[in-house]
């Protein structure tokens, strides 16, 4: 391994404030470090990841912990130099803004909504709860600051320039903005075809409103077309400095006026920006760490800062607007949206149960109020509802690994009840809500989900066209969630739901083929369908696998690997096989396959570090005689594919879903599988970790000699007692453990074997 970590942009604060500087934006000198925050802020860097490899790029969030304002500058990536709006909200993680805005020193004509601004990127500062840029053409500065349902925008405009905002939306529907009095106005953007989200904003000075009419400027009191374009502008005699305080909400045009009393009315930008800095500094230096190099500080405290992005809050003053039943509900605590399960079920909640148990149980309390108010238990809960991404009912699994790690805050009954009836009742088919079909029931009977022959036309209609039916995928996913069923069911005495669905759990054993030692598919009629695992299935061999090819659903038996090690015949082979995955040749060009697997990001041999199934592989080589492997794999895959530039994610991130690996792996542990309540131990990029507790403890990881060399485990201990075993509970962790492991350069081949 290299001993050069990559060069990173440690510097963009002073060099941006230096050069605004230079540019006479006005800001001194001993402002330098002014936004750089306290203790380990200073190593967020929301810009690393905003290039994808392939896909989607990270965002430079701008928001309050998991709340529900947040707020990045609209282009594709880092990698243009042009804006084209600011939101007042983003209301999911790339599924949609609301009330778009952008500053104008001209004439107002029908085009310049269209137009995009143009920005230097070594003037940009984004900091979690601060932004700011500079537009060059215009020769505005733009700050911004959020709250929880609020926000505020500052605009500087050159001297003796016009000074006039351009309001828009960003969806299609019915919305309004309106002039309230002098220096208020309000809006109503419709959202997802069907909610209504009011906002209530405030001026610093008296405006005029205004809209086009045959393509021309006219001042109107109220604009409210469909493709709405309204404008304010500001008298001659107005202020350099243009601020525009807002709130929204999801409940009424009353509430959003009121989510502005409850966080504004008394507050200054300033003090906004501290109150924001202090929010983050709480969940951030919640962590702390020593030693390891700059970088790899970057790398994990921006990936931490990322796992705060979502779920959001909607609580507006004891009540929220509802997706689920599309009603407003009373409620004494808070209720959270978007959440991508599939993604998130692996380490983000996982990591959330360590941080902040009490907001976990929350998150799981609002999944049974979905539950209850839609009849289905969600699989990508938004605020419109469910948006049925994926495969798999994976919420089941984070239920359980909440409860066996003590949170019991959420209606347990209820829970279970929705995680029974979307295994007995709901449609198994990737991307489709609803009741279960012939499909489901030959799942049921038969103990997998049927694929279609080669080249055979599909026959359920109800199949999604671009999904198709990812027969192995749905047969290994819903296996582990049968399992998760069956070990709630035992948690709470249903003996009978426990056998039936402990026996499903094992349907993945249904599609062994000893020997090729691969997961593969079967059609109806139970024969194999002859494939090529590498390749085979169409884009992102959906016909059987999803996003990733067999050689990476081969290891997804998180709730089995002592079964699935059965399967290969013992360790050792499995062992064999998972050494082969990082060195398997893809059998074509990267061109070839990443036209048909672009999700397969970050590639090592076979194996996908840019694709959330493959998290857990690394670790597997702790069930073999060879924990060093995964010592070594976890190192090497951190320092290759998690750098601390614009590149530094090697797939779609999804606001948490993949740099919460990044948070475990770089401590030195990591859940491989949620529902049990136990963590294997890899390779620590730090000499000391001490997380906080929430119960007033600490749980501290201890790591003599470490290095970006001295990555290999000679030795542990655990509260001062001899640990041979990769292994410890979280309730070990959570009632002040300590974890002291001794570090070298060279790999201790005894330590960690399983006897």
């Amino acid at each position: 391994m290299s001993l050069i970590f990559n060069r990173t942009i440690t510097s963009k604060l002073k060099i941006a404030f230096s050069a605004a500087l230079l540019f006479g934006q006005g800001i001194a000198m001993a402002q330098t470090n002014q936004y750089e925050g306290t203790g380990n802020l200073k190593y967020v860097d929301p810009i690393i990841g905003n290039v994808g490899q392939l896909l989607e790029p990270t965002r430079p969030t701008v928001q309050l912990p998991n709340q529900m304002i947040r707020m990045f500058a609209q282009r594709p990536d880092y990698m243009s130099d042009q804006i084209s709006s600011f939101p007042l909200n983003v209301v999911s993680h790339r599924m949609g803004q609301v009330f778009s805005i952008k500053p104008t020193v001209k004439d107002i004509e029908a085009s310049d909504w269209n137009k995009k601004m143009t920005y230097d990127h070594d003037l940009e500062i984004n900091r979690p709860w601060y932004y700011t840029t500079w537009l060059i053409d215009e020769e505005i500065k733009v700050e911004f600051t959020p709250g929880k349902k609020t926000g505020i925008f500052k605009f500087e405009y050159p001297e003796n320039s016009e000074k006039g905002l351009l309001l828009g939306v960003y969806n299609g529907g019915e919305h309004e903005y309106k002039s309230i009095s002098k220096r208020e106005i309000s809006g109503i953007e419709t959202y997802n075809g069907n909610i209504k989200v009011y906002m209530y904003g405030a001026f610093n000075t008296d405006v005029v409103l205004g809209g086009l009419k045959d393509g021309k400027a006219i001042v109107a009191n109220s604009v409210d077309e469909k493709d709405l374009k309204a404008w304010v502008r500001f008298p001659k005699n107005a202020p350099k400095n243009i601020e525009f305080k807002y709130a929204i909400s999801y409940v009424s045009a009353e509430q959003a006026k009121k989510n502005f009393d409850n966080e504004l009315k008394n507050s200054t930008f300033e003090q906004q920006v501290k109150k924001g800095e202090e929010a983050w500094s709480k969940v951030i230096n919640q962590i702390k760490t020593v030693g390891g190099t700059e970088a790899q500080k970057r790398s994990f405290y921006t990936a931490l800062y990322r796992c705060y992005e979502r779920m959001v809050d909607i609580t507006e003053d004891g009540q929220y607007y509802s997706g689920y039943d599309k009603q407003v509900h009373k409620t004494t605590r808070p209720f959270y949206v978007d959440d991508w399960s599939w993604d998130t079920y692996l380490a983000h909640h996982p990591l959330r149960t360590i941080l902040n148990p009490e907001q976990e149980g929350d998150m799981m309390n609002s999944y049974v109020n979905m539950y209850t108010q839609s009849g289905w238990v969600p699989t990508f809960p938004l605020l419109f509802g469910d948006n049925p991404c994926m495969n798999g009912f994976h919420s089941s699994i984070t239920f359980l690994d909440a409860y066996r790690k003590g949170i019991k805050s959420f209606d347990v009954n209820k829970a279970y009840e929705g995680m029974l009836k979307n295994a007995n009742e709901a449609t198994m088919l990737p991307w489709k809500n609803g009741p279960k079909g012939e499909l489901e029931d030959f799942y049921y009977e038969k103990g997998y989900f049927p694929s279609l022959k080669k080249d055979e036309k599909e026959t359920v209609t109800n199949v999604h066209s671009w999904e198709k039916r990812q027969a192995v995928a749905v047969t290994l996913g819903h296996s582990y969630d049968d399992w998760a069923v069956a070990q709630m069911a035992k948690e709470l005495g249903k003996d009978q739901d426990y056998t039936k669905f402990i026996a499903r759990s094992s349907n993945y054993k249904n599609l062994w083929d000893s020997k090729t030692q691969m997961f593969l598919p079967k059609d109806k009629d139970g024969n194999w369908v002859d494939i090529d695992p590498k390749f085979d299935g169409g884009m992102g061999g959906r016909d059987y696998y999803d996003e990733n090819n067999g050689w990476t659903y081969l290891w997804q038996v998180q709730q089995d690997v002592k079964g699935l090690i059965g399967l290969f015949g013992g360790a050792k082979s499995f062992e064999n096989k998972l050494d082969q995955l990082y060195r398997e040749p893809l059998g074509r060009s990267k061109y070839e396959n990443w036209a048909k697997f672009p999700d397969a990001t970050g590639m090592v041999g076979q194996f996908s570090m840019g694709n959330e199934p493959s998290f857990h592989i690394p670790y597997l080589f702790n069930y073999t005689a060879s924990p060093w492997k995964t010592q070594k794999r976890i190192r090497f895959l951190l320092d290759t594919w998690f750098k601390d530039n614009v590149f530094g994610i090697p797939g779609d991130e999804d606001g948490g879903g993949m740099t919460a690996f990044v948070v475990f792996s770089s401590m030195g542990f990591y859940p491989v599988t949620p529902g049990i309540p136990v963590y294997t131990i890899g390779s620590p990029v730090f000499q000391n970790v001490t997380i906080e507790l929430s119960n007033g403890k600490k749980f501290q990881l201890i790591a003599n000699n470490c290095s970006v060399v001295n990555k290999y485990i000679q030795s542990a201990k655990f509260n001062g007692q001899v640990l041979n075993t990769p292994w410890f509970t979280h309730e070990q962790l959570v009632a002040g453990g300590k974890l002291e492991l001794e570090m070298g350069a060279k790999p201790n081949k005894t330590w960690g074997v399983s006897k």
